[in-house]
């Protein structure tokens, strides 16, 4: 017993001297870009929090007209008017968009295209992660609907918008976890078996399939996509699983702040010189190794057409 608190001891001791280089360690890449972004337009999906907020808040700091597009609005209100401040920006607004029911997909597109003439990037930031399973207003599987089919009916909404605003970029969010994604046409809304976990995976592999059909798609159009993994940050996408919130707690010397996690995202929305990697995967502000899976362009093809045909639209 004595010998075990003394190797627990010296383990942690080790922790506490060795954290500061740990810590940067795992902080991963900064993005230098030091292009400005007055007159631009920005919107960033679930930005009231988290990765997004300190994205929108270093886009607003560039002098971008930033739309922080949120459920819940309150929190919206109170995470824009933060930004305001730190940025010196007036220009940032909240609008209400629930990626889990296409009728408010469809009612914020709407109202930001009568709102905006313009629009220069688009980033698709918010997801769930880890839910028990449940559906969506539109009955899709809450990972499949809000995180790749809100998003992919929302950048359809607003493509003919980003079109007229060239140069413009749209930024996906996924995980480093796609590798352990599948897409089941056979089962796509998990109704014969579901993990939480297998579920999250599917939907993060679903974004960069998207972001590389999206691309080919776009090509010479004057748009670029990119995907991106953040890296593995604490923030509200683990609150669903009282384990990975217990882990989260355990290994915080090794995890990135919300700030560190924003990045990658910063990186894709603003560095120069990336449109020839546009529908890439990127990780740590350079473009990153995907799965087999993930260059699959029959099943990048195909999930786009069964997209399509769930949410009743017709994208060429």
């Amino acid at each position: 017993m004595l010998a075990m608190l003394g190797v627990l001891t010296t383990f942690l001791s080790f922790l506490y001297f060795t954290a500061p280089s740990i810590r940067k360690f795992f902080a991963g890449g900064v993005c230098r870009s030091n292009v400005q972004l007055p007159g631009k337009v920005v919107v960033i999906t679930g930005a009231n929090t988290g990765i997004g907020k300190e994205t929108a808040k270093e886009l607003a700091r560039r002098g971008a007209r930033v739309y922080i597009a949120c459920r819940d609005v309150l929190k919206g209100e109170s995470a824009a008017s933060e930004i305001r401040a730190d940025a010196k920006n007036s220009q940032v607004l909240v609008r209400k968009l629930d990626l889990s029911d296409t009728k408010s997909i469809r009612a914020f597109a709407e109202g930001f295209l009568a709102e905006e003439k313009q629009l220069h990037i688009l980033i698709n930031n918010a997801g769930v992660m880890m839910c028990p399973y449940s559906k969506t207003a539109d009955g899709f599987e809450t990972h499949l609907g809000v995180n790749h089919l809100g998003h992919f009916l929302l950048t359809h909404l607003l493509l003919e918008r980003l079109k007229e605003s060239t140069p413009a970029r749209v930024v996906n969010l996924s995980s480093v976890v796609h590798h352990a994604g599948k897409i089941h046409f056979h089962d796509l809304q998990s109704e014969k078996y579901y993990s939480r976990g297998l579920a999250y995976c599917h939907s993060k592999l679903a974004n960069v399939l998207f972001t590389r059909e999206l691309a080919r798609r776009l090509k010479g159009s004057g748009v670029t996509t990119y995907a991106v993994h953040p890296g593995v940050v604490s923030s509200e996408l683990v609150r669903h699983s009282f384990l990975l919130c217990l882990l989260w707690r355990l290994f915080s010397p090794f995890i990135k702040s919300p700030w560190e996690g924003a990045q990658t995202s910063l990186h894709c929305a603003l560095a120069e010189g990336l449109e020839p990697l546009s529908g890439k995967y990127f990780s740590d502000c350079k473009k990153a190794w995907v799965s087999p899976k993930s260059r699959d362009n029959k099943t990048a093809e195909r999930l786009w057409n069964v997209s399509c045909e769930l949410l009743g639209i017709q994208w060429e």
